[in-house]
């Protein structure tokens, strides 16, 4: 799967929609869709790839597409929260990663989208807010980048 276009993604009737480059037909770009359910597995269509079988040319396209596709489903549990909350609202693009912070019951947790895979890899943990969660996830980012520069530095024993 090419990186998924997280920067691009809309939030529509209790769907992520995420934008990616399929193929390229004489040098154009062909775009494609895969979607996240604020309902989770309980959606027959969490992280499905293109449930309308459509492409397109342009991101507006595809998304265009997607809603499109959504839109011909009656309103339900399914397809849509109940309480009418965008699940996605707080959600952020960090080094192609993808982050939604959401909030339960006072407590603050994230999900954590890779940019070509679409699995979340969030480390189970709680936070005070919404700001501790964010700095939490780019300290790590930044450890790790970190670290993978620093080892590039470190030679075998006995090498120059």
């Amino acid at each position: 799967m090419a990186r998924l276009l997280y920067e691009e993604s809309v939030s529509f009737r209790g769907f992520l929609i995420i934008p990616f480059a399929y193929s390229r037909l004489n040098g154009e770009i062909i775009y494609t869709y895969c979607l996240l359910a604020d309902v989770g597995h309980k959606s027959s269509l969490h992280q499905a790839d293109n449930p309308a079988g459509v492409y397109s040319s342009t991101i507006a396209g595809i998304i265009k597409i997607a809603k499109g596709h959504l839109n011909t489903h009656p309103p339900g549990t399914e397809f849509t929260d109940q309480y009418g909350v965008d699940h996605f609202k707080h959600r952020y693009t960090y080094r192609n990663n993808l982050i939604i912070v959401a909030e339960a019951q006072g407590k603050v947790f994230y999900d954590h989208y890779p940019p070509f895979e679409l699995r979340n890899i969030a480390a189970p943990r709680i936070f005070i807010s919404q700001q501790d969660c964010m700095q939490w996830v780019k300290r790590g980012f930044d450890y790790n980048q970190l670290c993978s520069e620093d080892k590039s530095h470190f030679v075998k024993d006995g090498e120059k």
